[in-house]
């Protein structure tokens, strides 16, 4: 997960006929683990990725793979960040998958890769910005970017952000991300760049695609290299291969969810493609 989150607090079950989806409220009511069902870990307020009424792409693509693993699809909600999800949720065998982990995540058994993506830049200039080296950058003075995110790393090491630390901050009311996780709404990083209030924004393509698309305002957006490092030469990613995460030694769940990726593969690479989100080849 990157500057992504997980969850806190669980379950009520309240079973939706329609969709087949169940959805956990409390803790305490979290459904019971079932051969004939997968419990997805889900947070509610986790947008474009997981919403509460299961439009989030990321709840897409787990009822997707658990069908193919001819298992019901059962969501167990929180209100909580899905940074949380991991040691709060599915550690504690409340649920069984976390969709949007980083390959190798070392919490959890990851799945084979349902996509790689990577940061982009989004902008109104004429000329796409392509890279941090870009000359137009040393011009400009406002940037929208995630907390924690690799474009943080970025504007602190090529001493942009003090400067726009007290505009970022602005933007979340002046909640403090020390210590805590603070999250920019993507939506929001889109619509500063297109009122023109932001001159750059810098997100995981992922998180915006479904905003650039709903966008009215024609904005450039351009994946950035993945060949950045720091003042001190520490490489910075900024591409990434996502996984389903599994429990910590559930093997055979992960051996069962991996043939369901593959099973499924046309389906997933349909809702990215839906989604908008720019994918890369996997490793590269």
């Amino acid at each position: 997960m990157h500057d992504r989150p997980a969850s806190l607090a669980l379950a009520v079950a309240t079973l939706f006929l329609s969709t087949g989806l169940a959805v956990a409220e409390t803790e305490t009511a979290a459904p019971a683990a079932d051969p004939g069902s997968l419990r997805i870990c889900a947070s509610e307020t986790e947008a474009p990725f997981s919403m509460k009424d299961a439009k989030g792409f990321e709840n897409r693509l787990a009822e997707i793979v658990a069908k193919a693993m001819d298992r019901k699809p059962v969501f167990v909600w929180t209100p909580k960040p899905a940074v949380y999800l991991v040691r709060d949720f599915l550690d504690k065998n409340l649920c069984d998958l976390v969709a949007g982990v980083d390959t190798g995540d070392t919490r959890v058994l990851t799945s084979k890769p349902l996509y790689r993506s990577g940061y982009v830049f989004i902008s109104k200039t004429d000329r796409p910005i392509r890279s941090w080296k870009d000359e137009a950058i040393k011009g400009m003075s406002r940037f929208a970017v995630g907390f924690g995110s690799p474009a943080e790393t970025m504007l602190r090491s090529n001493g942009k952000w003090e400067d726009n630390a007290a505009y970022l901050f602005s933007l979340v009311n002046f909640k403090s991300s020390r210590n805590q996780y603070t999250r920019l709404d993507p939506a929001r990083i889109v619509a500063e760049v297109a009122d023109g209030h932001a001159e750059l924004g810098v997100a995981f393509s992922p998180e915006v695609a479904r905003y650039l698309k709903s966008s009215s305002v024609p904005l450039q957006v351009t994946m950035i290299p993945d060949d950045n490092v720091r003042g001190d030469g520490l490489p910075i990613p900024h591409h990434f291969d996502q996984s389903f995460g599994v429990r910590l030694g559930d093997a055979a769940l992960l051996k069962a969810v991996d043939a369901a990726i593959v099973k499924a593969r046309a389906e997933i690479d349909q809702v990215l493609a839906d989604e908008g989100v720019l994918t890369l080849p996997s490793g590269s």
